[in-house]
């Protein structure tokens, strides 16, 4: 894991126009398709990156611009064929035509496509917005239980056996894409670990309904009218809809702290209080 590359957002330009060339595709697939063979897609298309993951000279190969694009096209087929559906090579067809400027991005856009066809598969069946509400409560849930946070993140412990924890606890309580996507996190998205490939789950969630997140901090429970009257003010501040996701933590005694991608804006209680200590301690 540690030559990935630790941000899908660094593709350089070659490789994010590839990219994008080939969610166009899923994108228009996914509007006729039915919600089980979009899902069943994703799944292939992460089982691929797994392969990717392993084979080095593959995804060399594959990413190499020196082979005609036709010639890697071919190869995709040869050797998938009869392994994974018919829309599954035709995307990753689509995929290897681009350019990429290294075998590593290649390897990262297979995996967000395939992130971005179970979410495609959730938005088709309606689901989008709880996949992305139980992406965010299950990060909260694994942050709050130190022993469970451990088991999913031990290393030691084979990722089948970790993900096969997943299933236990969210079957029949979490959409299927939800607890697909989890098991994406337990490989460490784009070289991510657990906790932050979870955000960024729920970042790309909120991405596909056109929205940006707020992660906000309170001492105790929004009302619906709170959360709305929230979300409508940092729409107007930055143009679009907010996703509010809030996390309950008593510590910050009141007030918000709110968290837009590099922005914070923090007026707890508890950070005023730090404030005035301060004050007083550079005056002393």
């Amino acid at each position: 894991m540690s030559a990935r590359t630790p941000h899908i957002d660094t593709l350089r330009a070659g490789s994010r126009e590839a990219l994008a060339a080939a969610i166009q595709r899923l994108d228009a697939y996914a509007a006729t398709a039915e919600v089980s063979q979009i899902a069943q897609v994703g799944d292939e298309l992460l089982a691929v990156a797994r392969l990717l993951e392993r084979e080095l000279r593959l995804r060399r190969a594959l990413a190499d611009s020196s082979r005609e694009a036709a010639q890697r096209q071919e190869l995709v087929r040869n050797l998938l064929t009869g392994k994974v559906s018919e829309p599954a090579v035709d995307l990753l067809q689509a995929l290897v035509e681009g350019h990429w400027s290294s075998p590593t991005d290649l390897l990262d856009a297979t995996e967000l496509l395939g992130v971005e066809a179970l979410l495609a598969s959730a938005e088709r069946g309606g689901d989008l917005a709880d996949v992305e509400d139980q992406l965010f409560r299950f990060g909260r849930l694994v942050a709050g239980q130190p022993e469970l946070a451990a088991a999913l993140r031990d290393a030691s412990v084979s990722a089948t056996q970790r993900a096969q924890l997943v299933r236990e606890l969210l079957e029949g309580k979490a959409r299927p894409a939800t607890v697909e996507l989890v098991i994406v996190a337990l490989h460490g998205l784009g070289g991510r670990n657990f906790d932050t490939s979870l955000a960024r789950l729920v970042e790309l969630a909120a991405a596909r309904r056109d929205r940006q997140v707020a992660y906000v901090t309170a001492a105790a429970p929004l009302s619906p009218e709170e959360e709305q009257q929230l979300a409508e003010s940092l729409r107007r501040i930055y143009g679009r809809q907010v996703s509010v996701q809030v996390t309950i933590d008593p510590r910050v005694l009141g007030g918000l702290s709110v968290q837009v991608g590099h922005d914070l804006y923090d007026g707890t209680v508890l950070h005023r209080l730090s404030q005035a200590r301060n004050a007083l301690t550079g005056r002393s």
